[in-house]
């Protein structure tokens, strides 16, 4: 899908399908004011007769209005104006892309970003049009998003290739840089949630290494390293190595460095975990749900991602990926509750839940990113099922060592409306991570369990600012809508770009 942004005239633009709002109780935006003229008063006809309520997140598709250069003219509800808050923009955006996909239209131009968004969104009109613009952009994206390239016969491609965003007054350059840099982020989430979506048979480790190879080959600003089991062996990964004992696929330790910047600034770390199927290991899952156990590699799905769309903006700034990545599965040779095993930091972990390898995958990757000299160390993983049920499925959890850095990305999840939630990482909870045989055992109990993983983590991250973001609740849906979500693509993508602004 492509995107433009342009000033135009809604009567005189040659669209296959224009898009204007109106407003709940009969008020038309002024886009649709214009079209009203033009066409004889057309749309306060079909207000006056109770076709269209201008209720948020309606639609009503009119063809060929009279003094209208436009095929088609599709009215979307927009609510009462004092109720145009974030949630009801972002459903708004959604039921647009949904009627126009409904259509044969090749293209599209909407005149909505002039309308802004609610009070909690903007502190001024223009970062109003520009949060509405990207909300726009990831709306349209999502709705032309298919997952069935595995099937026998995959579902027609979208008809909709090419949307405007139009605006009465002359863009202001912040949209336009706005655009660009969401269709960027559109592309990284896409990226993601294939990955994502993709069962474990394909997307192996091996085959997340090759991924990581292509986007290096791909943009000459990233270059990426794979390393084996020997080299992890080497580099004293005990940790990691102990999680992908029961598995016949390799594991893999995969790093992309995005050089955007002078070499001498610190780069920002981003670690993804990379479970590609999750049994449980010995401490077998339950069999419902299970092949959901898929998107345990989405924290490593939202690395490549992100990755893959700062370089598309060419992002002046520093970042290197770190991706540690296995399957956790039962053999044999499969690891058991009780043993011990070194870690990279010489630090020794007793395993009372095979279960909880994401930590234990993350922690020497975590020590690995010191070789980096890091300003900044963030990792993403569907850690706990505890974080989904403190959580629900709106916001990821959040942890961090350093105030500032969660203040950051506490903006930048609300920047992007990918928003997280800061949780305690006090000392208060560590002793529950105590163990009498080794430093510390991989679990807490039951209570907290979210927060006693982060403390397990935090452990290894004494050296440099580091952040947590547990995605267990958002990587995700479940029912009828299953699927990898992209998330949190917008969010870290949006901390880069605020970082890279700065001095």
């Amino acid at each position: 899908m492509e995107f433009s942004i342009k000033q135009s005239i809604p009567d005189k633009q040659r669209s296959n399908c224009v898009v204007v709002g109106v407003y709940e109780g009969g008020k038309l935006s002024p886009a649709a004011q214009i079209i009203d003229k033009a066409a004889k008063h057309a749309i306060s006809d079909l207000i006056a007769h109770g076709d269209m309520s201008g209720k948020s997140a309606t639609t009503l598709l009119v063809h060929k209005l009279p003094g209208i250069s436009a095929e088609r003219v599709l009215l979307v509800g927009l609510g009462k104006a004092d109720e145009l808050n974030n949630k009801a923009t972002v459903s708004i955006l959604r039921a647009a892309f949904s009627a126009l996909n409904n259509t044969p239209a090749k293209d599209a131009t909407l005149y909505l970003i002039d309308e802004g968004v609610g009070k909690d969104a903007a502190t001024s009109t223009s970062s109003g049009q520009v949060w509405t613009i990207r909300q726009a952009v990831f709306a349209a994206a999502e709705s032309v998003y298919r997952s069935d390239a595995l099937k026998s016969k995959p579902a027609k491609a979208a008809t909709l290739k090419n949307i405007t965003f139009a605006t009465l007054d002359k863009p202001a350059s912040a949209l336009k840089s706005a655009l660009e840099q969401a269709a960027a982020v559109s592309h990284g989430m896409d990226l993601a949630k294939t990955l994502g979506n993709l069962p474990g048979n394909v997307c192996t480790p091996t085959y997340l290494a090759a991924a990581a190879q292509t986007l290096g080959k791909a943009h000459k600003s990233i270059k990426t390293t794979v390393l084996e089991e020997k080299d992890m062996r080497k580099l004293g990964m005990g940790s990691l190595l102990s999680v992908t004992q029961g598995s016949e696929q390799p594991a893999k330790l995969i790093t992309l460095e995005y050089h955007g910047a002078d070499k001498k600034h610190k780069p920002i770390v981003l670690v993804g975990k990379g479970i590609t199927f999750d049994s449980g290991g010995i401490s077998l899952k339950p069999g419902a749900e299970m092949d959901e156990m898929k998107y345990d590699m989405c924290g490593a799905a939202s690395v490549l991602g992100t990755i893959q769309a700062i370089a598309e903006m060419g992002l002046k700034i520093n970042v290197v990926g770190v991706i540690p990545t296995c399957e956790n599965l039962p053999s044999g040779k499969a690891i058991k509750p009780g043993d011990i095993v070194t870690s990279m930091s010489g630090q020794t972990i007793e395993i009372l839940n095979t279960d909880a390898e994401g930590r234990l995958i993350l922690c020497d990757a975590l020590t690995y990113s010191k070789k980096f000299n890091p300003d900044t160390v963030i990792d993403i993983a569907t850690l706990t099922g505890a974080c989904v049920i403190a959580l629900g499925h709106v916001a990821s959890g959040m942890f961090s060592n350093d105030d500032k850095l969660a203040r950051e990305l506490l903006a930048a999840g609300d920047q992007s409306h990918d928003r997280i939630w800061q949780l305690p990482l006090w000392e208060d909870y560590q002793p529950l991570i105590d163990s009498n045989f080794a430093d510390m055992q991989n679990i807490g109990g039951r209570a907290g369990g979210t927060i006693t993983a982060a403390c397990f983590l935090a452990r290894f991250t004494k050296d440099y600012r580091w952040a947590h973001l547990d995605i267990a609740g958002t990587a995700w849906k479940s029912g009828k809508e299953k699927g990898a979500t992209g998330r949190p693509v917008p969010l870290l993508t949006q901390y880069l770009i605020n970082r890279a602004q700065k001095p």
